[in-house]
């Protein structure tokens, strides 16, 4: 299946001091920039603004991609109060790598969903910008076709009593013959 339109977004995320003997803070995706340039390297992430005890950094662009067979998720997400892109952060494994890293942006709530198994990536929603939500109805007004509901019919089973042995051979049983088994 291929993408048949796609939106470069600025991943933004916020690092959050905490209290904790494990760590020193935690991450958190809390928004997206429609049309963000890619960052000039991938661990020098643009900082944004900052409070007391946070601070919003830019950590790099994904493209969400709009898929003909999907948009069943994109329009239960659009009745969504604000609508959401998910965003899916993965932690850095190599020493050259950043403590976290985009991996994922999409409009599909059942996409993101199947990121949500394991404890190996952060998984949120973060509100979903108008430009982005105008191009995801659009894209759904052009391509959602409604799939009639198909009740399932049960074969019919094979019958003894009805003698219809035409499609079924009789149970076979093991024995000499004689009767005696």
């Amino acid at each position: 299946m291929s993408a048949l339109q796609s939106m470069r977004v600025g991943i933004v995320v916020e690092r959050r001091e905490i209290d904790s003997r494990w760590a020193d803070y935690t991450w958190e995706p809390v928004g997206v920039i429609p049309g963000a340039a890619p960052l000039v390297s991938p661990t020098e992430w643009l900082p944004l603004r900052a409070g007391e005890d946070w601070e919003h950094f830019l950590i790099g662009t994904l493209d969400i991609e709009l898929f003909r067979r999907e948009t069943e998720g994109y329009r239960a997400n659009l009745t969504n109060v604000p609508p959401h892109v998910y965003v899916v952060l993965t932690r850095g494994t190599e020493a050259d790598e950043p403590e976290i890293m985009p991996f994922l942006a999409t409009v599909c709530p059942y996409e993101a969903e199947s990121y949500t198994e394991g404890d190996e990536e952060i998984v949120e929603g973060v509100p979903m910008p108008d430009q982005i939500g105008a191009w995801v109805q659009q894209f759904v007004d052009s391509y959602h076709v409604d799939e009639p509901f198909k009740k399932r019919r049960n074969k019919k089973a094979y019958d003894p009593r009805k003698g219809d042995f035409s499609h079924h051979s009789p149970p076979v049983r093991g024995g000499n013959g004689s009767g005696h088994g």
